[in-house]
């Protein structure tokens, strides 16, 4: 039969229901067929959709471990939150850090207690905790240490972030990261956002900037900024650099709290050799400190790897 040949009142007749459920549910799976094969299909072209899933399932664990339940993530925030660090299971106390007696000092007066004392300081804008610390001075002398000893005598909650944990193949996705490390920070708050080496992260801006990196450091300082606004808010950015000249002056400006962690001084240097040694099997008369590891010249670290030569 041809299409002239069908009689008009054929062609114009209402759908029967039993027609019209019939195209709502082949249109239904169609479009459901469509949806998960587009997924499939950008989930086979990206590389990383492994590592997701891994970060996925390590966040979960770790906000298990951490006592957060009930706090619904994104997707962001679930990566953002692989990188969290419980500070109960950090080893690093006060008591393990010496030489440096004059930072600790400060570090408790202007960051540790108001975070504990919050309740009795919450009316007052004066003393709230500093929304950014910057750790600086040469490689080697506790910087790393003190940040994870101020995590754990705080109570806060430790996101340890990393300039590569924010870039990603897709436009676009690295300022959703960048969004998701604050709303994650204000939802575990307490918490400390600790950035190690954070000038290659948020060094001088020039007009030779890749623009999503561009925009990826606009939007940190934007967000940064938008802790002023509640002083509720109980979130910190903590930075650690041997090149505080390279970063840009808009981050200095947003980091009140700077501590000087220098090389330490021949006293500081004695301290650090008889906490090396405290554990260990030594008489006390054995304990004389050679010139060599008196030098004004010698951090932390290389104290600890000489030590066990010269014994």
């Amino acid at each position: 039969m041809l299409f002239k040949d069908i009689p008009r009142d054929a062609l114009i007749r209402p759908l029967t229901r039993n027609e019209v459920v019939g195209m709502l549910l082949r249109l239904t799976i169609f479009g459901a067929a469509t949806y998960y094969s587009i997924k499939w299909v950008v989930e086979a072209m990206d590389p990383t959709t492994k590592q997701k899933n891994q970060a996925k399932k390590r966040a979960e664990q770790l906000m298990k471990r951490i006592g957060v339940e009930g706090v619904k993530l994104t997707e962001y925030e679930m990566n953002i939150a692989s990188h969290l660090v419980d500070p109960q299971t950090m080893k690093v106390t006060w008591r393990d850090i010496a030489g440096l007696d004059e930072v600790i000092n400060e570090l408790q007066d202007t960051v540790i207690l108001p975070i504990q004392k919050r309740h009795l300081l919450s009316g007052s804008k004066l003393f709230q905790p500093p929304k950014g610390v910057l750790l600086f001075g040469p490689p080697g002398c506790g910087k790393t240490m003190i940040a994870k000893a101020t995590a754990k005598a705080s109570g806060c909650k430790f996101i340890n972030l990393q300039a590569s944990t924010l870039t990603d193949m897709w436009y676009g996705e690295s300022q959703k990261l960048t969004a998701a490390v604050f709303s994650l920070a204000v939802k575990l708050q307490p918490c400390i956002i600790f950035i190690d080496e954070i000038e290659s992260f948020l060094r001088n801006r020039s007009s030779q900037d890749h623009e999503a990196t561009a925009m990826m450091k606009a939007q940190f300082m934007s967000l940064w900024d938008g802790l002023d606004t509640s002083t509720t808010t109980q979130v910190m950015v903590m930075g650690a650099t041997n090149r505080p000249q390279d970063l840009d002056p808009a981050i200095l400006r947003r980091m009140p709290a700077m501590f000087h962690v220098g090389l330490p001084n021949t006293r500081q240097r004695q301290d650090i050799l008889r906490l090396i040694l405290a554990g260990e099997n030594v008489r006390k008369a054995l304990f004389q400190p050679s010139e060599d590891h008196l030098r004004p010249h010698f951090h932390c670290q290389i104290l600890f790897n000489r030590t066990p030569a010269a014994a």
